[in-house]
């Protein structure tokens, strides 16, 4: 059979509508699949929460509920309604209820309060958070004022070269925004973030 070139673009333009239109009708979503929540009898309360361990912000979902012994029961899994990571969570996602509890029991290693160990102690020493907020700045004062370099040579420089700020994976945009601008206000050059290294 011979095929002209004009046969072989109709059958190839047809051919390829067929096929997108074949996925287009395979890819209307069934309205039971848009359900913003799985009506599963006994599944407790769903508190939705994002994950706290780096800065992708995948959502999880922190159910509750009591059992017929009237013991309360968490567990933590990833939202299948989130944006970002569609129901899956990686190996520190799905560990995050050990913050909360391990093997069923409260975690005993959970710091709750703030603890000071002063220097050359061994003991730690539970402080207050208006305690401990009044300590870090007037440290963070005292070594501005001692280590704040002003100019160099006839350069003006405003350079703190005895502080540094490292940001970690937790912090979103807007925190890294502010945690910046709040260093650049103090002289800090050496301001370096995790994700980077």
């Amino acid at each position: 059979m011979e095929l002209s070139r004009r046969d072989f673009l109709k059958i190839t333009g047809a051919g390829t509508a067929g096929a997108a239109a074949a996925v287009a009708l395979s890819t209307i979503p069934d309205e039971r699949a848009l359900a913003k929540h799985f009506p599963l009898d006994g599944r407790g309360e769903e508190t939705p929460t994002i994950c706290c361990y780096c800065s992708v912000g995948c959502g999880a979902l922190v159910i509750q509920w009591t059992d017929e012994h009237g013991e309360v029961h968490r567990k933590i899994e990833g939202d299948p309604d989130h944006p970002i990571n569609k129901g899956s969570l990686c190996p520190k996602g799905q560990a995050m209820y050990q913050i909360h509890e391990v093997d069923g029991e409260i975690n005993d290693q959970r710091v709750t309060k703030p603890l000071y160990r002063a220097p050359y102690s061994s003991e730690w020493v539970e402080k207050t958070w208006d305690e401990i907020l009044d300590m870090i700045a007037a440290r963070v004062k005292k070594t501005r004022d001692d280590r704040l370099v002003t100019t160099d040579g006839t350069k003006t420089v405003n350079r703190n070269e005895g502080m540094g700020s490292f940001g970690g994976g937790e912090l979103d945009n807007e925190e890294c925004y502010l945690l910046a601008k709040m260093s650049r206000a103090l002289g800090v050059v050496y301001l370096e973030h995790c994700a980077r290294l």
